[in-house]
């Protein structure tokens, strides 16, 4: 369970947030370099990212693991999870790039430039099932949102292979396998405009429904993916545009609030442990875990990207933002 949410400011800034929802918090804000090496669990073949990355994840030696972020070009990246719709592949092949689903947005992250990079290397990437595995993680049903500076902004999905490319203006993404029934759905509640329903929406437009809700349904109040969805685009289409990237993370917090999972263990083992936001242009990441009332950002400037070892930060109940001092190292203000 996550909700994925996407805005473009008036400046043209784009930024992509979320809630991570999973029954325990494993991931803190981290850093990784150019030349960052990493062995899949798949079958331990090594890889050498050729971008900086900063974002949510966890790494140890040769493992790493992130579920969100952006690399120095720009490029962000999440995974969210898809209730029984992947189709993950089992046989080893030395002509594919064979990768458990969870390594696929470090993978993405660390080898490709852009949405448009990502797209064009799907064909050489299969993502796999433990059945042939190294090490048994089980059967991982992912699928993933991107977007960069361009402002185009997909979801892809392991419903085939390669993987499926949907190209998303709504910018919203839950959990359920069938997007475009999703999509439907949303007819009870909003009118789109004639450009949405006829797949001609022009990159960077704010809003896909002409904003007429006459005689439309409310949306629903429950946690379910459908219900997240609905109520996730419905109040994005209805909040004004914001000016910057100040505007854009403030509003997407306040969209976030509406399909934050609190934690209730009497009912639910998942809640939503952060919520995070990765910027294309700044190349930034805001990071909150459930029990902080503060942000932690992280900006991945020249400076960063010069640093050659990957570092992990823990992100206090305090207003945090990391920088360089004078002699490139990471330091509190």
């Amino acid at each position: 369970m996550c909700t994925s949410i996407y805005q473009v400011a008036q400046d043209g800034t784009h930024l992509l947030a979320r809630t991570m929802d999973w029954p325990s918090l494993e991931n803190s804000p981290v850093f990784l370099p150019r030349q960052f090496h990493w062995q899949t669990r798949f079958d331990h073949h090594t890889y050498t990212n050729r971008y900086a990355i900063v974002g949510g994840g966890q790494f140890d030696r040769l493992r790493a693991d992130i579920s969100d972020g952006v690399n120095e070009k720009g490029l962000c990246a999440q995974k969210l999870t898809f209730a029984n719709g992947a189709q993950l592949r089992s046989q080893r092949r030395a002509d594919k790039t064979q990768l458990a689903g969870f390594e696929f947005v470090l993978w993405a992250l660390g080898h490709c430039a852009s949405v448009a990079d990502v797209i064009a290397q799907l064909p050489d990437i299969e993502l796999m099932d433990d059945t042939h595995s190294d090490v048994k993680y089980g059967y991982p049903e992912l699928h993933f949102a991107l977007t960069d500076p361009t402002g185009r902004i997909v979801v892809i999905e392991p419903t085939t292979m390669p993987m499926r490319v949907i190209e998303n203006p709504l910018g919203v993404v839950t959990n359920s396998p069938n997007f475009d029934k999703q999509l439907a759905q949303l007819d009870q509640y909003m009118d789109f405009t004639s450009a949405f329903r006829t797949g001609q929406v022009p990159l960077n437009t704010a809003k896909v429904t002409t904003g007429s809700l006459s005689g439309k349904s409310i949306p629903p109040g429950s946690y379910s993916p459908g219900a997240r969805f609905i109520r996730a685009a419905y109040f994005k289409e209805r909040a004004d545009q914001p000016r910057n990237e100040q505007e854009a993370f403030i509003s997407s917090w306040r969209l976030l609030d509406g399909v934050t999972v609190p934690k209730n263990t009497d009912h639910q083992a998942t809640y939503s442990v952060y919520r995070a936001a990765t910027v294309a242009e700044s190349r930034s990441y805001y990071f909150q875990a459930y029990h902080q009332t503060a942000v932690t950002k992280l900006t991945l400037d020249e400076q960063l990207c010069q640093q050659t070892h990957a570092q992990r930060f823990v992100a206090r109940d305090a207003p945090i933002v990391f920088n360089l001092n004078e002699n490139g190292a990471l330091r509190r203000p």
